[in-house]
């Protein structure tokens, strides 16, 4: 019995059994289980990923043959609409596909998208591929997941900035590659993107480039040259075969290694190519890039700079966006001012070093018309930009701006404000300050301390308003200081022509600022537009912008004035002048009369003109502008503006409602209402009449029709009352102390140690 029942299995022995056999059925199920929620899981997002995919396709911008086939350049359009520059693809080759090299057309499909024959548009596989490409860092070179029709439609249709890599734009591109490709055969995709890719150095397209850095047609090139050109276009500033011979070998190599690869060539043509100089073949001597082609390209060059300037600081890609432009640039009026400087006879210009910066503005809303950065600047192609440049002073074209606007708009000072004259030193030194004759005319009205450009009762008149209440004024007429502003600055400060013409068109459009702009509308690849325009705002009163233009203008039409020159017969115009001396541990070195810079800016109802006049290099032996060549601003600003003006009204300025008019010592003065001010003016014995009239009654006007009565260049630029010339300018620039010592004999050391946008520069003294 015994035996008999070992042979009999136990309940425990039967119930281990059955556990131990149960545990791998429940395992399967719990893994099933799992594997269906993971491919339940799986096929939710799919079907939402397909959702989310045909959502953003519904929303993706067509895509044209003239898109496709069309260069990716930034066109610029002027005011009336038509072109006048492209920058990038403009002197693009293109090449047809029965003229593309068999060999190229094999390297760009090795290298940038394998099985470009074989997808329809987007390629799974070489999203897998590229993702365990990347993975292992076996890539070749590759572009990630996208294929050749993608970057296709990249290129033509958005943008190529990181920020727009979004999931939605990733959608709408393969769904636009999906379209292509229905739409056109593989060989017509390859011709369209060999024209397209940029190929560094301002060149679009691959027939561009042969010619560009080989002096050839894409037909004439050996293999190693195809090689290096077909794999440019992922990096075509980081391979440039000239600048960075070793990246540029680098990235040969792997073009040549990826044929090979992709069954075109043999390993053998890849070694002897490979070994190849990449330098081989290359020009000196390169085809004009696109951006300096254009016929007006040396007349514009300074207003594109500034206008590519803004693009940038707006966020567009200039070089690849496909932009259309459309700018505020009159073309015959830079034309003519380009002109005025480089080829006009008649303004006598030392030499090609004399340099030149002038900005135009419609007075009424900001619209710069034209710029012109300087004068006989040979090929160069954005080059300094003088217009815009902050670190040469204003000389007395600042008096206006700081000292007498200021005063009128916030101490309610009248044309006739009694004035002084007198010695004068900055307060806790020891330092004088000097008008240009070195001489005192004792107490005279606002007025004719304006007209004839004098230093201390401009001085003194910001004094009485206040730096604090001064630098407020200017901030309302776009100009802001890093420093703080001082009593120098009240007789020039570091601003450009453009801050200038600006801020003078306030006086001109009744008190209201337009910050000054280039651009007015900018379209995009996708036909999206967004216009642009200035706001204006109330700088100042009415009264302030009419009384300081009133007074403006006997600088040009009185016979003491300073800017005789600029004088145009019959135009109702304003405006002022400016030049800086030289620091008196410099002025030994130069004629007594020598300035650094000579400032003119002037206005009408329409248009304000600001021209700065003078040399790079002023502290360069002969680098100085004697008293004769200081009119040279006043010329230019004379020949510019009587040319814009020519089709346009020429009205008046008329007093506004709170103005009072009065006749004074034979001069119509104004005041603001309730506020008369001193009445008793003390005579100094002048008879001069500072009338606000253009002593004229014709309503148009003659550039050959100068009302000069006994006018003299204003000495170093400002005119004396009297028939001794003058020995000093305005102001002199560059020192750290308030005025000059009492051993200067020229003008108060009054740079402004401030500037809008840099650092000012620094002068020894």
């Amino acid at each position: 019995m015994s035996t008999n029942n070992s042979k009999q299995p136990t309940r425990m022995s039967r119930n281990s059994g059955q556990r131990f056999s149960s545990k791998p059925k429940h395992g399967w199920q719990l893994f099933r289980k799992i594997m269906y929620l993971v491919f339940a899981a799986l096929f939710v997002v799919i079907l939402a990923g397909i959702g989310l995919f045909f959502f953003y396709a519904q929303s993706a911008p067509e895509v044209s043959h003239d898109q496709l086939a069309s260069d990716t350049s930034t066109r610029i359009y002027d005011s009336s609409g038509s072109l006048v520059s492209k920058l990038g693809a403009q002197d693009r080759d293109y090449v047809k596909n029965k003229n593309i090299p068999g060999t190229l057309k094999q390297a760009v499909v090795s290298i940038e998208d394998k099985r470009f024959y074989k997808h329809h548009g987007v390629d799974p596989t070489r999203i897998m591929g590229a993702a365990v490409a990347d993975l292992t860092g076996n890539s070749l070179g590759l572009q990630g997941g996208s294929t050749l029709t993608q970057q296709l439609v990249k290129l033509s249709v958005f943008s190529t900035a990181a920020s727009d890599r979004t999931l939605k734009r990733k959608a709408q591109e393969a769904w636009l590659a999906i379209q292509v490709e229905r739409n056109y055969s593989k060989a017509k995709i390859l011709e369209f993107y060999i024209n397209k890719v940029y190929m560094g150095n301002g060149v679009y397209g691959m027939q561009t480039a042969a010619k560009y850095y080989y002096g050839k047609t894409l037909s004439n090139l050996t293999l190693p040259q195809l090689a290096l050109l077909a794999g440019m276009p992922q990096s075509p500033t980081s391979y440039d075969p000239v600048k960075y011979p070793k990246y540029a070998t680098q990235r040969r190599n792997t073009v040549l290694t990826a044929m090979v690869s992709n069954n075109v060539i043999t390993s053998q043509q890849a070694a002897q190519a490979k070994a190849t100089n990449v330098s081989s073949g290359l020009v000196t001597s390169h085809t004009t890039t696109s951006s300096s082609l254009s016929k007006n390209s040396k007349v514009i060059d300074s207003y594109l700079k500034t206008v590519y300037s803004e693009l940038k600081k707006r966020g567009y890609n200039t070089n690849t966006g496909g932009l259309k432009v459309y700018t505020n640039l009159n073309l015959k009026t830079q034309k003519h001012l380009y002109n005025t400087v480089n080829n006009d006879s008649t303004v006598a210009f030392p030499s090609n070093k004399f340099q030149v910066g002038a900005t135009m503005v419609n007075s009424k809303n900001g619209k710069v018309v034209a710029m012109l950065g300087g004068r006989k600047v040979g090929n160069v192609s954005f080059g300094l930009n003088r217009a815009v440049q902050t670190d040469r002073s204003s000389g007395s074209t600042m008096k206006p701006l700081m000292d007498y606007g200021p005063a009128i708009e916030y101490l309610n000072y009248p044309t006739y404000q009694p004035v002084q004259d007198t010695a004068y030193t900055y307060a806790g030194t020891n330092k004088q300050l000097y008008d240009f004759d070195n001489k005192y005319q004792g107490t005279i009205t606002m007025r004719k301390a304006l007209v004839e450009s004098r230093n201390i009762p401009a001085v003194r008149t910001l004094e009485a308003v206040g730096i604090s209440k001064a630098t407020k004024f200017l901030g309302g007429l776009g100009m802001t200081f890093k420093d703080q502003l001082t009593l120098q600055n009240g007789i020039g400060a570091y601003i450009s022509s453009e801050q200038e013409a600006a801020a003078y068109a306030a006086f001109a459009n009744g008190g209201v600022y337009h910050k000054p702009y280039l651009i007015s509308k900018v379209t995009t690849s996708d036909g999206k537009s967004k216009t642009y325009s200035s706001k204006g705002k109330r700088a100042m009163s009415k009264a302030t912008a009419f009384m300081i233009t009133d007074m403006l203008k006997g600088v040009m039409t009185n016979a003491s004035g300073s800017g005789t020159a600029a004088n145009i017969s019959g135009l109702y115009q304003a405006g002022k002048t400016g030049t800086t001396a030289y620091p008196s541990n410099y002025s030994s070195t130069v004629p007594s009369d020598a300035a650094m810079d000579s400032w003119f800016t002037g206005y009408t109802k329409n248009y304000s003109l600001s021209v700065w006049t003078g040399y790079d290099r002023q502290f360069k032996t002969g680098h100085y502008i004697p008293e004769s060549e200081t009119k040279i601003a006043q010329l230019i600003y004379k020949s510019e503006m009587t040319y814009a003006q020519q089709n346009k009204s020429n009205t008046n300025w008329t007093a506004p409602s709170d103005v009072v008019g009065v006749t004074k010592n034979g001069t119509q003065e104004y005041y603001v209402s309730g506020h008369p001010g001193t009445s008793a003016i003390a005579d100094s014995g002048t008879t001069n009449q500072y009338s606000s009239s253009n002593n004229t009654s014709s309503s148009r006007y003659s550039s050959n029709s100068q009302t000069t009565g006994t006018s003299e260049s204003e000495s170093s630029t400002e005119s004396s009352t009297d028939n001794e010339s003058s020995t000093s300018t305005e102001q002199e620039p560059g020192g750290s102390g308030n005025g000059t010592g009492s051993n200067d004999t020229s003008s108060a050391n009054s740079t402004s140690n401030a500037t809008s946008t840099e650092n000012s520069p620094t002068t020894t003294n």
